[in-house]
């Protein structure tokens, strides 16, 4: 009898239809979670941003590692064209369900924005005018990113099980060691241009982010796929 055979056998794989619903489902309640969270936090701060980010950065990262435990098991819980960006040149995922989970990743994203305007009683139809600009903000986006992707496979390399709040805690610190406050999705970049609250980033902005975080994907890739390569010696 194998060392595993007491672990609970693998779950069966979905079909792309409960796939893409399950990157969908995860991709909008992530962004309820960071707008809502983030006008909610606005109103209560009473214009202390260092308070309005604390609650920002609070609900996303505990939001994260429920939603990973809720769809991890039938997409992959990416909710992140950077990380599928990172299984397809892994080979971990076909270009085109990549493509397929690209587009409902960005449809979702915006349509999350859109109810967490609802809920908070704001205009559903905003443009933000949040200008986050310079090679700082970029920097840290590809900083942010980079950082992301790499925790993801380094978890998945020797504790898969701990992926979720991996994710979820490297998320909550990226959000204060980095100048963007870590976007590190371009969905999420692009859905939160069409916000103009606290989480809002302009529509001008947002290229040299999305760049930013698709080179951040790509150099974690070719560093951590050398670095978690090679496998360690047996004991004799």
């Amino acid at each position: 009898m194998s060392a595993d055979a007491s672990l609970e056998p693998p779950l069966a794989p979905f079909g792309l239809g409960r796939r893409l619903a399950a990157e969908a489902l995860g991709t909008g309640l992530l962004l309820m979670m960071v707008v809502g969270s983030g006008i909610m936090a606005q109103r209560l701060a009473a214009g202390n941003d260092a308070v309005a980010l604390m609650g920002n950065t609070l609900a996303t990262g505990a939001g994260l590692v429920v939603l990973i435990i809720m769809f991890g098991p039938i997409s992959g819980a990416h909710f992140n064209p950077a990380v599928t960006l990172a299984f397809a040149l892994r080979r971990e995922i076909g270009w085109r369900l990549a493509l397929a989970y690209l587009v409902v990743q960005i449809i979702a994203a915006i349509i999350g924005v859109w109810i967490a305007h609802a809920m908070f009683g704001e205009a559903i139809w905003q443009v933000s005018t949040r200008l986050r600009d310079g090679p700082g903000q970029a920097l840290a986006e590809f900083v942010a990113t980079f950082g992301l992707v790499g925790a993801i496979l380094a978890s998945l390399r020797f504790r898969a099980e701990a992926t979720p709040f991996v994710v979820g805690l490297y998320i909550t610190s990226a959000y204060w060691f980095t100048a963007s406050t870590s976007f590190a999705n371009p969905a999420v970049t692009v859905a939160r241009s069409l916000s103009d609250t606290f989480a809002g980033i302009a529509p001008s902005s947002a290229p040299a982010f999305i760049l930013a975080q698709a080179a951040g994907s790509v150099a974690a890739v070719v560093l951590f796929g050398w670095l978690l390569s090679e496998r360690p010696p047996s004991r004799p």
